[in-house]
């Protein structure tokens, strides 16, 4: 019976390092587990984390942009509206020397009216919305460095149309035209659309050789460098070297047709001749 029970005892004792073995393995894979699960918890935190952090960065980007950058229409719309009024009310008060009671205001409107819808609104439809479509490569060109510029055969092509549409097309056939009109509706007599239309057309044709050439001298080389500029650059350029460009239509064709003529035309008492006075 001692005999038997020293026995078990040993068969015990000889059992329990393997089941301690057993243990410590069974203790090193749940901790293995729960590393796991904790590295898995914090990778998947991780990417969690990191829209978060992309969408902070692009937010930080937007903050450091200026006014322009971030509205490059409304911008834009703003100055060419000041620019073509500043520039009529310099006209009157430098060059024709008038006192501030004395401003042509109904004149002064024709330009506001011109600076908004024309040259804020159509322009900037015109020039960076279909520019951008007709012209593929004009916002990649732009970001170029001069040195890069000069090197992109494609670029300087398209730049070059854009300079040729503009000078050739949109200025001469649109502009003008557009800007003839509105001064009839503004200084004209008559309500009928119609009557605007021609009457502005009409004066336009009988300006063209001087108002166009007058227009290739500036708009060729400011296009140049306006077209090879970033969008929200080349609008406000655009509109700063209109300034002088406004200055220059104001002066010559801004007041009513009594005030454009330098010389009138007066019959003589016998009606048989003419002469011209200043």
């Amino acid at each position: 019976m001692f005999a038997t029970n020293m026995i078990s005892r040993r068969l015990i004792a000889s059992r329990s390092p393997f089941q301690q073995l057993g243990r410590s393995q069974i203790v090193k894979r749940r901790s293995t587990n729960t590393s796991t699960t904790t590295t898995s918890t914090t990778k998947s935190e991780t990417i969690a984390a990191k829209p978060s952090s992309a969408s902070t960065t692009v937010a930080a980007k937007e903050s450091s942009k200026s006014f322009a950058e971030n509205n490059p229409f409304i911008f834009q719309l703003g100055v060419a509206t000041a620019k073509t009024s500043a520039a009529d009310i310099m006209v009157q008060v430098v060059v024709e020397k008038k006192k501030w009671d004395e401003l042509d205001w109904k004149r002064n409107g024709i330009f506001v009216v011109f600076g908004f819808a024309y040259l804020g609104g159509f322009q900037y439809w015109l020039m960076v919305n279909k520019f951008n479509k007709w012209f593929p490569t004009r916002a990649r060109f732009a970001q170029l460095t001069l040195a890069e510029k000069l090197k992109d055969t494609a670029g300087m092509i398209d730049a070059l149309k854009m300079v040729a549409f503009d000078v050739f097309v949109h200025l001469p056939l649109i502009y003008f035209p557009c800007y003839y009109t509105c001064k009839e509706i503004v200084t004209g007599t008559s309500w009928n659309p119609l009557v605007w239309m021609k009457d502005g057309v009409t004066k336009y044709w009988n300006n063209k050789e001087e108002d166009c050439l007058a227009m290739i001298k500036l708009w060729g080389p400011s296009d140049c460098i306006q077209f090879s500029m970033p969008i929200h650059i080349s609008m406000p350029f655009r509109h700063l070297v209109s300034f002088f460009w406004t200055a220059y239509v104001s002066f010559t064709r801004g007041g009513s047709d009594e005030e454009d003529k330098k010389l009138k035309r007066t019959l003589s008492v016998s009606g048989d001749s003419a002469k011209i006075e200043k």
